[in-house]
């Protein structure tokens, strides 16, 4: 038998950490027997799905990934299919019309919860032979009255539900469109999905599934129901808890290794390791091991495997991300540094690719303005002679290397006798715009001899104005 998984978003919005983190997962469950993963648009929701909604689903599964075997594709693509199965189960007595009115049905449910009855609907038309010509009916699945479902699942055990507590739930509307809980049974039985991994916010909906999939005489998958991710205050993940969209991660500079290291960690341990490459997410994961209680998300924490994999990752690979952030920022690329010598000194000092675009400008575009703090404490008077002495020490660099860089500010600093920090952080707000930056030498060998010149110049000019 072949494993098959599969991850089945709804495009009413963005792909959030909650339907990431179970892609991850039944996506290292495919992979780690050899098995399909399989991609799957449910768009029946016509009012609410939208293109820009299923282009940024399938953004965020490129950027984190997460490859599919088979995919993606549509519900809205197999309605045919899905009008077939329900008339199917229409003559074969295991659906029916119910023409109850939508005033009907919540007078109905007013009534039961003024009664503290769980509200659910009656089987009115369960039984009925009677056809309302003036009513386009509904299509319900005729639920067993007797029995229980009891769902084998992998990751919370088995759970036991009463079908005397499962009403007839509706598998058409009025329109003719198919329902998710009618869709997503046709589609996993004609996939041949082995394997239903997916949040346990759809515990309620699996055994009307498991129902429908008996009366088809369909091949039961196995059902992994995972806890649910909460924010800091112990409420359940969303906007206000800050970046919930996994493109709000790409553009707020974290790598795609980082969040998945860490979605990966949210409800799943293998012992007290904490950084997995993916490799070893496939090799180690298994769903036995996945935590019953809820996880509780840690913006900390993630920003800490940022700096991680920014640190650890191959430069190239970094600078591949960070381009991107470059370009958010228009800046030509051309008109300065290879981008990975850039990362190779500046990712020491950054928690992620936006800190370090932003603190890499000065290489590839002239500053407006010096920082007024930094100007203050370092441009003081008889600064701008240090610098004109730099220049001319500078000016005189045949190889424009580090390490001859840095041998020229140590030797100009101990023949005027100042300490390093008097000519090295003069130098770098004359070349930076501020008093931060990677090394001085490194970062006067990415800038270049000629742009480094001038800008010592300039810093000359303006130091006049000041004295």
């Amino acid at each position: 038998m072949t494993i098959t998984t599969r991850f089945a978003p709804s495009p009413t919005g963005y792909l959030h950490v909650g339907g990431a983190r179970t892609a991850l997962f039944s996506w290292l469950y495919a992979r780690k027997s050899g098995g399909q993963f399989i991609l799957r648009i449910e768009d029946t929701d016509l009012e609410r799905s939208t293109q820009e909604s299923v282009n940024a689903i399938l953004e965020g599964m490129a950027w984190l990934g997460l490859d599919y075997d088979l995919g993606p594709f549509y519900q809205t693509h197999h309605f045919d299919r899905y009008k077939e199965i329900i008339q199917q189960l229409i003559a074969q007595g295991d659906a029916y019309y119910c023409y109850c009115s939508k005033d009907e049905l919540e007078q109905l449910r007013t009534e039961q919860m003024a009664n503290k009855e769980k509200p659910r609907y009656n089987g009115k038309c369960r039984d009925a032979q009677v056809v309302e010509l003036d009513r386009q009916p509904v299509i319900r699945f005729k639920n067993p009255v007797d029995g229980v479902v009891t769902i084998p699942d992998l990751v919370k055990g088995d759970i036991v539900v009463a079908n005397k507590e499962l009403d007839d739930l509706i598998i058409a509307r009025g329109d003719g469109t198919p329902t998710y809980n009618l869709t997503v049974v046709v589609d996993d039985m004609d996939m041949k999905v082995t394997h239903v991994i997916r949040g346990d916010d759809h515990i309620n909906n699996t055994p009307r599934q498991m129902n429908i999939l008996n009366a088809l005489g369909a091949e039961l998958p196995k059902y992994a129901h995972l806890p649910m991710i909460l924010g800091a205050d112990g409420a359940r993940l969303s906007k206000r808890h800050g970046a919930v969209s996994v493109m709000q991660f790409r553009d707020e500079g974290y790598l795609p290794e980082a969040l998945l290291n860490y979605l990966v960690r949210l409800g799943w341990s293998h012992g007290d390791q904490e950084i997995f490459s993916l490799d070893e997410m496939v090799e180690y994961f298994e769903l036995a091991d996945v935590n019953v209680s809820a996880s509780t998300f840690n913006m900390e924490k993630l920003l800490w495997l940022n700096h991680h994999y920014i640190m650890t990752a191959e430069p190239e690979h970094v600078a591949r991300h960070l381009s991107w952030h470059m370009g958010q920022l228009e800046l030509d690329l051309s008109a300065g540094p290879a981008l990975v010598d850039v990362v190779k000194i500046q990712r020491e000092r950054s928690k992620t690719l936006v800190e370090m675009a932003a603190a890499s400008v000065y290489f590839y575009k002239e500053f407006e303005s010096y920082d007024e703090k930094a100007v203050k404490k370092n441009f003081s008077v008889g600064t701008d002679q240090v610098l004109s002495c730099l220049h001319e020490q500078l000016l005189t660099v045949a190889d424009w290397k580090a390490e001859f860089v840095h041998e020229v500010i140590v030797q100009l600093a101990e023949s005027l006798s100042l300490n390093m920090g008097k000519v090295a952080q003069p130098l770098r707000v004359a070349v930076c715009g501020c008093a931060v930056s990677p090394a001085i030498d490194m970062t006067l060998e990415l800038l270049g001899q000629k742009k480094t010149l001038a800008r010592v110049e300039r810093a000359i000019a303006y130091i006049k104005t000041l004295n």
